[in-house]
Formats: structure tokens, sequence, C-alpha cells
């Protein structure tokens, strides 16, 4: 889903232009600003794909703003409003070289619909990605890259020597400052089940780091790598000197990377069918806290609201140095280590799969090695148990004989118990997702009740519950059966309707109650959706 920001000082043109995409199928999620200042504060806030803009404005003009988008998002597409009169100002703009589109304000709706859908397509153009998957897997096989990412695995298993980390640094090639400090980005996909293997992760992992390098490089300085479960993490830095950072605003910098991958996660998704979750980290971190803040991170991405499809979070984690929480549990054992990926990951299918393969032989008879076995047993119990003590399951989950194999009467019946402890977990996991996502539905819907009157743009729900718009929109319809603009407009026809059916309040009062400032609008809404007017309905009722 793209965004797209219209601005004019008018609010009739405003507020027309906003009613006449919202009829159209085009999945835009619709913004509106009155000036280009406020046009401004709402980019640093969110990101912008599209900006539908008159080119004269009376605090700052369409050029002003134009100069701030293409620095700061340089992927925005920009379509001027103008009038004969000031062609002039739009040469200027062609000359910049920059795709910029203009339209005259008398050639109507239909022109304006058909240059949106243009620059709809060159943004679906632009972030195709078939050639970059080819090019990144000559670009990142290097032994450069190999190199740095093992490096920065052994800096996240908090192996480091911090006197010589800028000599690493500069040895490796590495393109980050180590005495300025970083957010870290975790980025967890999903691959269709038909198609999700080892390579494949390894491949698809590596287009997406390319393809981020496409994204972050004029803004930032970073480096992506994969983790030992074979998902993306990046280190980001601003590219200033770090004499410079007290006066550096990492909040603004966050905003920027929350937008950026929303965009670069609905680019994954349509040209290769991967959706990824990012977490972001909410502030910025010295590197003697990078093993701590990283495990926070996956343990957050663990316990997400709903199935984390395309989902961007700001995460606000402790700084500490100490590793003792560290959620994961080590094993000298490679297929019990595997198993814990995929107990992390939610993986059902997989952790099943590797379970039975590795305790068939323990279940069949008596073994000949016993302390191997139990050895065994009790790495898979400790990982089952540290897994039950974060997540925190409902009482469903039975976890007293986990420790004790004395209170099984064979081989066969203690991995059987096991293995219906761990299915058991991802039953729990599930159904906690599913509450987790009916929970923050519903408080969506009842601040929408309480709130008819104010903003309830998708941009403002989204904020109030730490997620991102197109994340929101998507689960809004998967949990309640409508999208969230219908469902806005459903409630506030009701109370409209309850409001004039009573003579206390005027057609403008009753407007204003449900967030209609101009009484002209409220009308045009009303009608739109009852086939009457305000007036007309109120004289059906008497």
């Amino acid at each position: 889903m793209y965004r797209m920001l219209i601005v004019d000082d008018e609010a009739v043109i405003t507020d027309g232009l906003s009613e006449v995409f919202q009829n159209l199928d085009m999945d835009l999620d619709l913004c509106k600003a009155y000036s280009g200042i406020e046009a401004i504060e709402t980019m640093k806030q969110q990101r912008v794909d599209i900006v539908l803009t008159d080119i004269r404005m009376p605090d700052m003009d369409g050029m002003e703003l134009m100069e701030y988008i293409l620095r700061e998002w340089p992927h925005c597409k920009i379509i001027f409003l103008t009038g004969y009169d000031v062609f002039d100002y739009v040469y200027k703009a062609i000359e910049s070289g920059a795709g910029i589109r203009y339209i005259l304000k008398n050639e109507g709706y239909p022109k304006v619909i058909e240059t949106v859908r243009n620059a709809v397509e060159e943004l679906d153009s632009e972030l195709h990605i078939k050639d970059l998957v080819n090019q990144s897997r000559e670009h990142l096989n290097t032994l450069e890259a190999l190199q740095q990412g093992e490096y920065i695995r052994h800096l996240i298993k908090g192996t480091r020597d911090g006197d010589k980390l800028k000599a690493d640094f500069e040895k490796l090639n590495i393109p980050l400052d180590p005495d300025c400090p970083f957010l870290i980005v975790l980025g967890v996909f999903k691959i269709p089940e038909l198609h999700d293997s080892y390579v494949t992760r390894q491949e698809i992992g590596l287009a997406v780091n390319f393809l981020a390098q496409s994204f972050l490089m004029n803004k930032v300085e970073h480096i992506g790598v994969l983790d030992r479960y074979n998902d993306l993490v990046w280190l980001i830095q601003p590219k200033i000197d770090t004499t410079h950072l007290s006066g550096y605003s990492f909040d603004l910098m966050t905003q920027q990377m929350e937008g950026t991958f929303e965009l670069m996660g609905q680019a994954c998704m349509d040209s290769m069918g991967v959706s990824i979750a990012f977490t972001i980290s909410c502030h910025a971190y010295g590197w003697s806290s990078l093993p701590s803040v990283y495990e926070q991170l996956r343990q957050l991405q663990s316990v997400r609201v709903g199935d984390g499809t395309n989902l961007v979070q700001v995460a606000q984690i402790e700084e500490t140095t100490d590793l003792a929480g560290s959620f994961f549990v080590h094993s000298s054992k490679e297929n019990v280590e595997i198993l814990a990926i995929h107990l992390e990951g939610g993986r059902r299918k997989e952790f099943l799969e590797v379970y039975d393969e590795t305790t068939k032989s323990f279940v069949q008879g008596e073994p000949s090695t016993p302390s191997h076995v139990m050895e065994h047993y009790y790495s898979i119990a400790l990982v089952l148990l540290s897994h039950l003590n974060r997540m925190q399951p409902n009482d469903h989950v039975n976890s007293k004989g986990l420790m004790n194999f004395n209170d099984h009467s064979s081989w066969s019946e203690a991995f059987h118990f096991l293995r219906q402890t761990a299915e058991c977990l991802f039953d729990s996991r599930h159904k906690e997702e599913e509450n987790r996502a009916a929970h923050a539905m519903n408080q969506i819907c009842v601040h929408i009740e309480e709130h008819l009157d104010q903003d309830l743009s998708l941009v403002r729900l989204a904020k109030m519950i730490h997620f991102n718009p197109s994340y929101l929109s998507r689960l809004f319809k998967q949990e309640i059966g409508v999208n969230l603009s219908v469902y806005i407009e459903e409630r506030r026809v009701k109370r409209a309707k309850e409001l004039l059916k009573s003579n206390h309040l005027k057609i403008s009062e009753v407007g204003l109650k449900i967030g209609y400032d101009a009484p002209h609008s409220f009308t045009r809404f009303f009608k739109r959706m009852t086939g009457m007017t305000p007036q007309d309905y109120r004289d059906v009722v008497r």
C-alpha cells in the first residue's frame, strides 16, 4: 500500500480530492495537509510515496516543499497542481530532472486520477527487484562480505576486544564508526512453506540485504548481515562526524528508518512473495550493549501481535551489558540447537520433523548408551523450559515433568511427553497471538467510538498502538471483517443519525461532533452514505 499526501491551503480542494480517491479502488493510504509546513510535519512522522500539492501556498510554496521531499524522501513522486500563470515555477521543477509531474487545475479529476495512477505504476516498477536478486548473488558472495558477516556475528555473541574494534573495522572495511552509537534493526522473514529451505533462506536473505543497500545508501552508514537463524540484522549510524553527535536527533533517524523499512517490506512482498517483520531499536546504543540489545529484539519478535506479516515496530530496549538473562539455550548438539531455532521462530512443522528424526531411535527400544540419551533428553527439556519461562503460556502447558526424568516409566514415554509439551507451546503461542490481535483491535474500536469528533486517520490510530499503518489496516480487516476506513464511516453516520433525531443541535453542530469542521463536507459525506442530506433525513424522521 502506497501513502499519498494531498496538500492545498484551500480545504475545499484538499477534502474534495481526498473523497475522490477514497471512492477509487487504488489501495492508497490518504493523508491531508492544509499548508506546506503541515505537510513537512506529516512527512517527518511517516513515509510518504506520492505528494499531490498546490504549487502556490501562502506560508511555503510548492518549490520549497519539493526541495525538502527530494532531500529526505528521494523515492517520493511529486505532482503539482498548477495554473497557467505559474508555469515558470513548473519549468524550474522540470529542469531539476527529478521526474516531477504537473496538472493544470482546469483539467479536472480524470486527469488527476490518471496522473496518480502513472505515479503508482512508476513506484511499482522501481520496487521490482528480480534483477537485483541476481546482482545480489554476485555482489554479496565475496570474501569481504563473508568476513564482515562473521565478524558482526562474533560481536553479537559478545566476543570482542574493545581495544581492537577500530583496527578491525578498518581492516575489514566495515563502514561504521566504533566511537559512534548505532540503531539496530532485526528483520525476520517468512517464506512460503513450499519453497522454504536453508539455501532459499540464504539466497533471499542476501537479496533482501542487497535491496536494503539501495534504500539506505544515501541516507545512513550501515551494514547488514545474516544472523545464526538466517534472519537479517542491520547496524545503522548517521552520516555525520562523531564530533557533531551532541546535537543529532536519533529520534528523527528512527522515524525515517521506520518508513524506509516499511517500503522495503512491501517491495519484498510484491517481488518475491516474502513477508518480513522488522523490529527497530527506539534509541541508539553503544557497542558493548550490542549482544543484549540484539537478544531483546529477538525476544520482542517472538511475542508480537498477530502473525507479523509486514510488521514494522519500534522497540524500547534496556541498555545493559549483562547477558546472563539471554533467552537462548546453547547446546553442544547441533540438532538440539536447530530445534531451539524452530521453536523460537514458531515453525511447528520443521520442529516436529527434526524432533521425530533425532528421537526415533530412542523411542523404539532400550538404548545402548543410556547416559547419552539422558543428556539428549535434558538438552531438549532445557530448550522447552527456557521457552516456557520467557513466554509464560497458559495453564494448558504442563512443565512439571520436564526436568524430572524419573516421572516417566520408559524412554518412549519421556520423549513422547517432550513432544506433547512442544506441541502445546506452539498451540499456546498461536492462541496468544490471536488474543493480542483481538485485544488491540478492540482498543481501536473503543477509541473510535469515543473520539468520532477527532482525527481518526490511519496514521494516528497506528501510532496509538505502535504499529505501522499498513500493518494495522491489514490486521483490522482480518480481525473485524471490514476495512478500517469503512468502519469509521459507518460509526460516524450511525452517530450522526442519532444526533439528527433530536432538534437540539444544528446541522453544522452535528457535523462537528463526528469530525467534520466544514458543513459542506459533512453534508457531502452524509449524502454519500445515506442517499439524502442531513436536513432531508431530519425531516423524514420528524
